[in-house]
């Protein structure tokens, strides 16, 4: 792709994405409609810079500090959940390829505005072949994979001491890959998480990324290997990428749940402006606490994910448990707060012109997502603090 005139640094990139808002608010129905973001709103979050957050400097990329990617991901979630949700895809897919090796990387980041979109799901196939492996195979959930000029791929491949498949994680450019038409949802419908297929795909290895050991923290670049920034752990990212994603669409509902109640009264009662019955006071307080302690529980697990940067310190199994816990809480409390502010707008916020109630539908698929889903983390992080092994290495 061609590069932007999206500024050198990331200095001001949170108050630029913010100026971006009301476009992308303007345009949340029809990417909800389209099942895609709009190609203006695309273009409009390339120049602000968004996608160089996590591109290695070297390329032009930012290499932004994690707090300001929370940031920034939260603000263009809280314009529209779907855009957000498959910018914060990309910008971790961005991060996932900077620890390929560096032959790949400079494939990957010809331009440091590249969109890389990729999937967790081995439905694919991976057969050794020629210096690498020829992939064939779907991989659904491809969020943002139809504005991404590359995908990183989930395939399986047959170990080669007779032991469980290994997971490769494999670069493959998105005009090698057919796009199915299949994201037809009802929640974070806009996000265009279609199903990529792979037609006997021939990959060379310097594009394949083991995913056993990068779990372990080992990845093929030579050149950011030593970077404190590319040692952040992938899934522990995640967990703030994904906090973010539910935090921006809470918080905006909230505040449009603040400007209606001033606007409607209570049908069938005496009450002809909502804010003057205590029933609305009680709903408006309960999620505002509920979203207050969701960004208090962000900001302790980033804080956590700092410190580690600056003191090189490994984490424990209980911090990473606690971390996906913390993510998974903080998905659970921002949707009880927007399933109460739903349950508190009438029903004339069913229409689909009415941002609250796609905020309800798009808290709900995120707190689906198998990584982030409430249930699933509690239980693994009670697992690690009651002495047992987490039952997982996703962590």
């Amino acid at each position: 792709m061609t590069g932007s005139s999206a500024p050198r640094s990331d200095a001001e990139l949170v108050e630029r994405v913010r100026a971006l808002q009301p476009l992308i608010r303007s345009h949340a129905l029809r990417t909800e409609q389209d099942r895609r973001v709009t190609g203006e709103v695309v273009a409009a979050l390339t120049e602000t810079g968004i996608h160089r957050m996590n591109v290695p400097r070297r390329y032009g990329g930012y290499q932004t500090s994690l707090r300001e990617q929370v940031d920034a991901l939260s603000a263009v979630s809280a314009a529209c959940g779907s855009t957000g949700f498959m910018t914060l895809i990309q910008a971790g897919c961005a991060f996932i390829a900077a620890l390929f090796s560096d032959e790949a990387q400079d494939e990957i980041f010809t331009s440091p505005d590249v969109r890389v979109s990729g999937t967790l799901i081995p439905n694919a196939k991976a057969l050794p072949a020629d210096g690498g492996y020829v992939v064939d195979g779907i991989s659904p959930f491809a969020t943002g994979c139809q504005d991404a000029d590359w995908h990183l791929l989930t395939a399986v491949a047959a170990s080669g001491d007779g032991g469980p498949p290994d997971l490769l994680w494999t670069a493959v450019p998105m005009s090698d890959l057919e796009v199915l038409d299949d994201w037809n949802v009802s929640g974070l419908a806009g996000s265009g998480s279609n199903s990529v297929v792979a037609h006997e795909v021939h990959v060379p290895a310097h594009r394949v990324l083991p995913l056993g050991p990068l779990l372990e923290g080992t990845f093929p670049s030579r050149t950011n290997s030593a970077d404190p920034f590319y040692g952040m752990p992938v899934l522990v990212l995640f967990c703030a990428w994904t906090a973010a994603g539910a935090l921006g669409p809470a918080r905006s509902a909230l505040t449009e749940f603040g400007e209606r109640i001033h606007q409607r009264g209570i049908t069938y009662t005496l009450y002809e402006r909502q804010h003057e019955a205590p029933v609305t006071h009680l709903q408006f307080a309960e999620a505002e606490m509920k979203i207050s302690c969701a960004e208090l529980l962000t900001a302790d697990f980033v804080s956590l994910i700092d410190a580690r940067v600056a003191d090189g310190n490994p984490y424990t199994t209980e911090e990473r448990a606690r971390i996906r816990a913390q993510c998974g809480y903080v998905a659970r409390l921002c949707k009880e707060a927007v399933d109460l502010i739903g349950s508190a707008s009438g029903a004339s916020s069913l229409h689909r012109e009415v941002p609250v109630q796609r905020a309800v539908r798009d808290l709900n698929a995120l707190s689906l997502h198998s990584f982030v889903n409430p249930a699933a983390n509690l239980e693994l992080y009670g697992r690690v603090l009651s002495g047992l092994d987490a039952g997982t290495p996703f962590l």
